[in-house]
């Protein structure tokens, strides 16, 4: 029976939405391949599952950790299966503190140490037992796969149950002049021995499946760098990192600059390109950015594409971010850049290694209106630091935050002097674009607080990053807000153990009647995130400002 036209464009217009969706599936599993990373060290993200959860959402389904891999307080009845898919980590490992028996890191490859612990370790193994006769702890860390350190050394310590580390030759893993340090662990009789036939005495486990793979100390002395066996014709191309599979460089594992492609290379094809006839530069049809150690059509959600073909998270002096046809880019200044006052933030230029706002660095903000960066505000700022000799923060200067329009950071607030009710010193803030973020997936935190209201009421956008405010005892209004309007990603709000809500409604801590479903960030019009239509279907408009 032949088909009909209507039949036809129907059939044919289901299968178009079917591969729609097929390649947009694909396309958010990619974007789950990266991940973040963190930087807490030591230090743990409230109660052990709540921390746990923490660290299971930022790692899951994560092949490439852009920062540092932090796996802590992981207890034995904890499942940490979703740690099997990271292949390569750019910042430090810690695993420290940990009392589960195996932590299965068995596709790790690389660790690229471009931040380190201590300023020294790439790898840091330490204090993985769980009681004072250290009968529970970390026995077993199969890193199979892992083949090179390329940057900091390797420190191992006060592990009383871990087996099999000491049977590694970590000289093949860690670069000559990097420091390697094994101290104070104990080598127990119920550990496993190796697989003396298939490893040679060295191993990450039990059986033939854990043998350390030597891709350097086995390789012929023609070799530049890693190979997969001792004849000269195992070497590997010498942008390989990590080893390979072949001579190529579309064989190696792991890229030691750029991947492009199936292909390693020294740099990513720029987006220009200079033509010899008319003695100009040209568009490169094949230019790509560099992003991280890859390089891609365009850059990522949340970072910025620059003229000479990078990825970045904020713009050079000279040039300023702008949005053009749906991408944010670095443009260079015709005359004058913006009027914008731009200081630097938290973890940020001159503030890198601050930890807080505190009176030291309040000032730098006057008249600041972006902030490349973060604010954070801890209790410190409140004492002042005996150590730093830092005095108490003067709370009439935190005004000086008043003018800030965008943060590229996060916000989190820990600390908020009690004669403030509210937040409104940031109520001119729009923006929170969240390209880095506390704990890895904060960027706007309020926690713990006295006040009754947020009073952010200029804010449009959370631009990557979860919204955490919680245990603020006297806090209402923040259930009512509808935050997917405000987000731009797969980001989550957690609202929870503020003020209760019969107590707000009995005070009259409730959204303005003018106010939409959208909720309201405090009392009164101005407060709305948006306004109830009414007569002939306008909003309420010059009526929003009488309250």
């Amino acid at each position: 029976m032949k088909e009909t036209r209507p039949t036809l464009w129907l059939r044919w217009t289901c299968l178009i939405l079917f591969f729609l969706f097929i390649s947009q599936t694909i396309a958010v599993q990619k974007e789950k391949r990266v991940c973040l990373g963190t930087a807490n060290l030591f230090s743990r993200m409230g109660p052990v599952d709540e921390h746990y959860q923490s660290m299971k959402k930022t790692f899951s389904g994560c092949e490439i950790v852009l920062g540092n891999l932090e796996i802590t307080f992981l207890e034995p009845y904890h499942d940490a299966s979703f740690l099997e898919s990271i292949k390569e980590v750019r910042g430090y490992v810690l695993i420290a503190l940990n009392f589960i028996k195996s932590i299965p890191l068995t596709n790790l490859q690389v660790i690229r140490g471009n931040t380190l612990l201590n300023r020294q370790f790439a790898l840091c193994i330490a204090y993985n037992y769980g009681n004072k006769n250290k009968t529970q702890g970390l026995e077993e860390l199969p890193m199979r796969q892992l083949k090179e350190i390329v940057r900091g050394g390797v420190k191992i310590g006060r592990n009383p149950r871990l087996c099999g580390l000491d049977t590694i030759k970590w000289e093949d893993i860690v670069m000559s002049d990097n420091i390697l340090i094994l101290a104070e662990n104990v080598s127990l009789s119920h550990c496993f021995k190796c697989d003396m036939e298939a490893c040679n005495g060295s191993c990450w486990g039990p059986g033939p499946e854990n043998c350390q793979i030597l891709t350097k100390l086995s390789c012929a002395r023609e070799c530049p760098g890693r190979c997969r066996g001792p004849l000269p014709s195992d070497c590997c191309h010498s942008q390989c990192a990590a080893g390979c599979t072949g001579p190529k460089d579309t064989d190696c594992l792991v890229c030691r600059r750029f991947r492009d492609g199936d292909t390693c290379s020294e740099t990513c094809p720029p987006p220009y390109i200079y033509n010899p006839n008319i003695h100009q530069l040209e568009s490169n049809p094949r230019g790509k950015f560099s992003f991280g150690y890859s390089c891609v059509s365009k850059c990522p959600n949340n970072y910025l594409a620059t003229d000479l073909g990078s990825c970045v998270k904020t713009c050079q002096s000279g040039s300023y971010e702008v949005e053009e046809n749906g991408v944010r880019r670095c443009k260079k200044c015709d005359g004058m850049c913006t009027k914008d006052v731009i200081c630097d933030g938290i973890g940020h230029g001159k503030l890198q290694s601050i930890m807080s706002i505190n009176s030291t660095n309040i000032d730098d903000f006057e008249n600041c209106t972006i902030v490349h960066g973060s604010i954070f505000i801890l209790q410190v700022a409140k004492k002042g630091d005996v150590f730093t000799k830092t005095p108490k923060l003067n709370p009439e200067k935190l005004k000086f935050l008043r003018n800030i329009r965008e943060i590229t950071g996060f916000l989190v607030i820990q600390w908020w002097p009690e004669i403030y009710a509210d937040l409104s010193i940031f109520e001119n803030l729009e923006i929170i674009r969240g390209r880095t973020k506390l704990y890895g997936n904060i960027s706007l935190g309020i926690i713990d607080q006295k006040i009754t209201s947020l009073g952010l009421r200029s804010l449009k956008e959370v631009s990557d990053g979860d919204v955490v405010i919680k245990q603020n005892k006297n806090l209402c209004f923040a259930d009512s807000i509808e935050w997917k309007p405000i987000f731009r990603t797969n980001q989550q709000a957690r609202i929870k153990n503020n003020g209760p809500a019969e107590e707000c409604v009995h005070n009259g801590n409730v959204c303005h009647p003018l106010c939409s479903d959208q909720g309201c960030w405090g009392p009164g019009t101005k407060q709305c995130l948006s306004y109830h239509e009414y007569q002939g279907g306008e909003e309420c408009g010059q009526f929003c400002n009488t309250v």
